[in-house]
């Protein structure tokens, strides 16, 4: 099956959160919390060592939406239910249709870490893709020292399957990192 064909949920929500495909328009509320949070995110995500303006963000937004429709990405957007206040960004990122399998990523404002929105939004994420997209694999991928990234997986049940060892360049380009692979598999 062509994957554009696939039915995918636009929205999910949780307890607290709503999860939305992320629309034109978005950019802005994405850069503000990019520019708040970015001495803190700026150790581990590249998107951020310059700091993108709000024209990057949105043309970024708009591409998410686009790969959202096309079914080649599915980020989604967080949002509080109770304010509508932006929380941060997860998906699905390198995405199998053939197996099914996929990564999900994330990162959030710095000013909602520590409430455990972030492990709310991941928990409903893998949910998703085991019930309703029918994955048989859920990886999620860390650097090393991100230990509060590292933190969402594994106290969300996954198993750490793996350490590659000096994988990757830090993305600031000055040191090599290792990378935690973590995952979920069918039953």
């Amino acid at each position: 099956m062509n994957p554009i064909l696939k039915d995918v949920r636009k929205e999910i929500e949780t307890e607290r959160l709503v999860l939305k495909m992320p629309v034109p328009g978005d950019g802005a509320v994405v850069n503000k919390a990019i520019q708040d949070s970015r001495e803190q995110l700026r150790p581990w995500l590249g998107f951020v060592q310059e700091v993108p303006t709000p024209e990057d963000t949105e043309v970024n937004t708009r591409e998410a939406h686009a790969k959202f429709l096309t079914r080649e990405n599915l980020r989604y957007l967080i949002f509080l239910r109770e304010t509508g206040e932006f929380v941060g960004s997860t998906g699905f990122h390198n995405i199998n249709w053939e197996i099914p399998k996929l990564e999900i990523g994330y990162w959030i404002d710095t000013s909602k870490s520590g409430k455990g929105y972030m492990r709310e939004a991941v928990a409903a994420l893998t949910e998703y893709a085991f019930k309703e997209l029918e994955c048989v694999r859920v990886e999620i991928r860390c650097e090393s020292g991100n230990l509060k990234s590292r933190s969402i997986p594994e106290r969300l049940g996954y198993d750490l399957e793996g350490i590659l060892r000096n994988e990757d360049l830090s993305v600031d380009g000055q040191r090599l990192t290792d990378t935690y692979i973590y995952a979920k598999v069918a039953q």
